[in-house]
């Protein structure tokens, strides 16, 4: 008799294979740090050549878009519902079954605990049904190592990483090795997006709609703060820049209103000061990383999901050209989360030799260069990443 219970994924796995070495490395990807479900399919081939087989991921915008962030209970429900059909539509599109599957890699940290626990959890349990060997992921080696996925570009280079929960500079060495240059003191620029664009009454997520704002805004009529500008610590803080943005819309409050010119202005504004401090630290950085012997001028990848913003990549890319290299930007597809990164950092790690026991455990906070001493501001429990 037929039964009409739908086919599990573990069911459908089929004896576990070898993992191949000299032949494509197909890796199923797994990402649910924050507010978006993601699985893709990535094949590595042997000569280091990657491909995108599917990536598909569910944002939880709607969810969250009423409180106006993330609240990290309705994320991990979010996951927990949605993650089984993500996944085998991943497989379907890709056109591969499980027991094609080489290796299963998710993101284990750093994130909001209560998503990283349900992909762990979903992925250590596909791994063992279906015998599948298992690589537990940091999500910021993940965005470090996109562009050998999407450019083959090879280490070393100096990372910028940009997102809502994240900023700082790291020199990546090597899969698997990386030295921090510079990180945040307080706020990530994403969080200072979003803080500002909250303060305008702009809605969620914030980056996005402050750029729209600002595309008819003059960059010049507010005189904002570029924080740390010129310091000789390579670190970030967009604190003061987050509350300069406050006081101002207060003062215009006062005055009669804070007009739509007003709101265009002061995003605008809020761009530029960005932007300016930014590529301040970031040429602070490349004096911190170049250092070094080898003499070999080093690319600048750009990487999260605030390289998305069209004035701070035009910033980028022409300091870099000033500074006699390229920035690298990820296509914006794969600068938000997403599952390809999480695939693609599984194979090289994997390709590397490391494997993950299924024991391991989730960590909202995992730093990538664990030597680097906590910054001000990273709390009792250490330093976010």
């Amino acid at each position: 008799m037929t039964s009409d219970r739908p086919t599990t994924l573990a069911e459908s796995a089929g004896p576990a294979s070898a993992a191949p070495r000299d032949r494509p490395l197909v890796v199923l990807g797994i990402e649910t740090s924050c507010d978006e479900t993601a699985a893709a399919i990535v094949r590595r081939n042997a000569d280091g050549s990657g491909e995108i087989m599917s990536n598909i991921v569910r944002s939880q915008l709607a969810e969250h878009g009423p409180y106006g962030g993330v609240v990290p209970e309705i994320a991990a429900r979010a996951h927990v519902q949605c993650l089984g059909p993500i996944a085998r539509e991943a497989l379907a599109s890709a056109g591969v079954a499980l027991a094609e599957v080489d290796l299963i890699a998710a993101t284990a940290g750093p994130g909001l605990i209560g998503g990283l626990l349900a992909g762990l959890t979903f992925a250590k349990a596909l791994a063992l049904s279906s015998a599948k060997p298992f690589i537990a992921i940091n999500h910021l080696e993940a965005h470090a190592l996109t562009v050998g996925l999407t450019d083959r570009l090879a280490p070393p280079y100096l990372m910028l990483l940009v997102s809502g929960g994240h900023t700082q500079t790291v020199l990546v060495e090597a899969v698997g090795r990386y030295r921090r240059i510079g990180s945040t003191i307080d706020d990530a620029l994403g969080e200072a997006f979003d803080k500002t664009a909250k303060i305008l009454g702009l809605g969620y997520p914030g980056g996005p709609a402050v750029e729209r704002a600002a595309h008819a805004g003059d960059p010049a009529r507010f005189d904002l703060p570029r924080p740390l500008m010129g310091r000789p610590e390579p670190n970030f803080s967009f604190a003061g820049l987050k509350t300069a943005v406050r006081r101002t819309v207060q003062r215009l409050a006062e005055d009669g209103g804070v007009s739509e010119r007003s709101i265009a202005d002061l995003c605008a504004s809020f761009e530029a000061a960005v932007a300016e401090t930014v590529v301040d630290r970031c040429r602070r950085a490349f004096e911190v990383a170049e250092r070094r012997p080898s003499g070999r001028m080093l690319l600048l990848v750009v990487s999260g999901g605030v390289a998305a913003n069209t004035r701070l990549r035009a910033a980028l890319t022409a300091f870099a050209e000033a500074h006699g290299t390229r920035a690298i930007f990820p296509p914006i597809g794969l600068c938000t989360d997403n599952g390809a990164m999480i695939a693609w950092a599984g194979a090289e790690r994997f390709i590397a030799g490391d494997s993950d026991d299924l024991a391991f455990e989730a960590r909202a906070r995992w730093p990538l260069d664990a030597a680097a001493s906590p910054l001000l501001g990273a709390g009792k429990h250490g330093a976010k990443a």
